[in-house]
């Protein structure tokens, strides 16, 4: 074991923590660890710290001085706390969020956040010092994805915010003993934050100052004057970049997907896919399917092992947007949320005259005042633009303990990860793309599906909504090395694999001239088997100019089969013909997109695009606007 006697840092830890919460620290002999510690103490000044480690009765503490300090405030049902974040923190924060990197690495990064390292450190630990005075720091351990396993990465986090180590605790592995069997020297990922100061509803006042730094040479976040988990849970997004950062630099990928099995319980077996949408595009209700399995809904590594493709879930909870969550589309996640006993946390819902949580979409019959984000509401009260405030923010959470859903599938905890058969990428648009259609081979769904990707922009980012935004693989906001580079790491990520997944792109949200959605939501679940009995060679598909779409006859079959509904052949054919035009212009639009922000992007990348624009184009001549499921080509296995 270390001898931390003589360490520098020693006294002023001596000084700040228990003998209790010093002998925790002590006890792992973990070096950086200390010094993490000591380093940020001196820095963030707090009046105390406490360590953690893995047993409930920290986890408690945690619980209690949260409520106590009015960070969370209990409900009605037990075990469910309200958390508010303040009105101008309620989501990502991009103008607020840099990836500090070499001078020399900032061009190349083009929109990826980037600033100067030196510039960006000196910043913030400006602002960091002395931020946790008055306050206990809490010091908590944690493991991405399973302890003691090739996807394992041990993590610490010290904040001033007892929700924020709450959440953590809720949605991450307890890492202690993790670190207890680490190999000297081993690397883990570091997190400071801070509230800063609150004002009189307790939310971060100083919002000029928030900032969310990524030290991407030294696996560190720093973030300060925030409380949205988003921005202050290390383990979230912060760790994912650095997991990103970190892939590149090793091989294997962290992607912003699911982890979900699909069940077929004819043939008795099931299909793991994993899937990326950007927020609020259906990715938590693809990954909640009833009579399905969910793995996880976020995070994924993904790791070459014994030749196979294999995924863990990162995290051992659901931060989830509660927005539309309700008995009839989502059952499963309801059922939970209404359920007593559970350990949930509720944020910038409303808190009802019944201490009962409320929220848009809900299905339900809701009070006409309460608690909100927005402070005390009553049906009518408008924002200062005289708008309508609505009675829950519609990027309002839920945070909870996957072990408490009914269709958990235990591989989520398995150590080498689960095998992935099949990737699907998910956007938003009305007007483009098909339900579903399967890449043609791995490498032009990376290019043609993945890189194209567009999303209407929702509120679960600051800014305007609605707005058709280009979101590659989904990850833009979290991919923290040159976008080039990253997408290269994709392909050929699956090089020398004996059977290397399919990839689909599916869309939910295509509309009539009226502006009604053409399908139901949970139509996605006949989508998703079309797809696993493609995987399985069982069903043939017709040729687009992209990939392969399903059949009538097979759809048909299936929505019968899952739903004992009738599937007619002109919504068919409505919903699977491909859309020239907008085709078109979806990937010039990607073209302009990486000619600004991907300096580093292969040439041949760009003649692929441009090559299949001229090829769209001249389709046109042939085909007119439309090409009619199955007039393209004739089926094909």
């Amino acid at each position: 074991m270390a001898d931390f006697d003589n360490n520098r840092f020693a006294p002023l830890l001596t000084s700040k923590m228990s003998p209790e919460s010093y002998g925790k620290l002590v006890e792992l002999g973990n070096e950086p660890l200390f010094a993490f510690v000591g380093e940020y103490t001196e820095l963030c000044e707090p009046d105390s710290v406490y360590m953690c480690d893995d047993s409930d009765g920290d986890a408690e503490y945690i619980r209690q001085n949260s409520l106590r300090r009015g960070e969370e405030n209990p409900l009605a049902k037990e075990g469910q706390t309200i958390h508010y974040d303040g009105s101008e923190d309620q989501g990502r924060a991009p103008g607020a969020t840099k990836n500090l990197v070499a001078k020399e690495l900032v061009p190349l990064m083009g929109a990826l956040l980037a600033k100067e390292r030196q510039e960006g450190l000196a910043e913030v630990r400006e602002i960091l010092k002395g931020i946790m005075k008055g306050k206990q720091a809490v010091v908590k351990l944690s493991c991405e994805g399973p302890t003691q396993s090739p996807f394992s990465i041990a993590c610490a986090q010290m904040t001033d915010s007892f929700y924020v180590a709450h959440s953590e605790d809720l949605l991450y592995r307890r890492g202690y003993e993790h670190f207890r069997l680490m190999a000297p020297g081993e690397r883990f990922f570091r997190f400071v934050h801070s509230a800063g100061r609150l004002d009189e509803n307790g939310n971060s006042k100083d919002l000029d100052q928030r900032r969310i730094y990524q030290d991407l040479d030294d696996y560190i976040v720093m973030s300060a004057n925030n409380q949205y988990a988003g921005n202050s849970v290390g383990l979230k997004k912060h760790a994912m970049r650095l997991a990103i950062k970190l892939s590149g630099t090793e091989g294997w990928l962290c992607e912003h997907m699911f982890a979900m099995a699909v069940q077929n319980e004819k043939k008795g077996r099931s299909t793991c896919f994993c899937g990326a949408f950007p927020s609020a595009c259906g990715k938590t209700a693809t990954a909640m399917l009833p009579g399905e399995k969910i793995i996880g809904d976020d995070i994924a590594y993904f790791r070459k092992i014994n030749g196979e493709f294999r995924a863990v879930n990162v995290e051992n909870g659901i931060f989830g947007i509660i927005k539309d969550v309700n008995g009839a589309d989502d059952p499963l996640i309801f059922k939970t949320l209404q359920t007593p006993g559970r350990e949930i946390i509720f944020s910038n819902v409303l808190t009802g005259p019944d201490n009962e949580p409320y929220w848009q979409g809900m299905g339900v019959d809701h009070p006409s005042s309460g608690r909100s984000f927005c402070g005390e509401w009553f049906a009518g009260k408008t924002d200062e633009q005289a708008k309508p405030i609505p009675l829950a923010h519609s990027n309002a959470r839920y945070t909870l303990r996957l072990g408490y859903l009914e269709n958990i599938d235990p591989a989520y905890n398995d150590k080498n990860g689960v095998l992935v058969e099949g990737i699907i990428y998910g956007g938003r648009d009305s007007d483009t793309s098909v339900p579903i259609e399967e890449s043609t081979d791995w490498k032009s769904g990376i290019l043609l599906k993945a890189c194209t990707l567009e999303s209407e922009t929702t509120s679960a980012v600051i800014g305007e909504e609605g707005v058709l935004a280009p979101q590659p693989m989904a990850n833009l906001d979290f991919i923290s090395y040159p976008i080039g580079a990253y997408i290269t790491n994709n392909i050929r990520f699956v090089e020398g694999m004996e059977k290397v997944p399919r990839i689909y792109a599916v869309n939910y949200f295509l509309r009539d001239n009226k502006g009604h959605f053409l399908t139901h939501k949970l139509a996605k679940k006949v989508w998703l088997h079309w797809a696993e009995q493609r995987i399985h060679n069982e069903v043939d598909a017709y040729r687009t100019p992209l990939g392969f779409i399903p059949r009538y006859e097979d759809l048909k079959s299936l929505f019968g089969e899952i739903f004992g509904e009738d599937f007619s052949e002109e919504l068919y054919r409505e919903l699977f013909k491909f859309r020239i035009d907008p085709w078109v212009a979806k990937i010039s639009r990607a073209v302009r997109f990486y000619t600004r922000n991907a300096p580093d992007c292969p040439k041949e990348y760009f003649e692929i695009w441009k090559s299949t624009v001229h090829k769209l184009t001249a389709l046109k001549e042939r085909y007119g606007r439309f090409i009619a499921p199955g007039d393209y080509e004739e089926s094909v296995g």
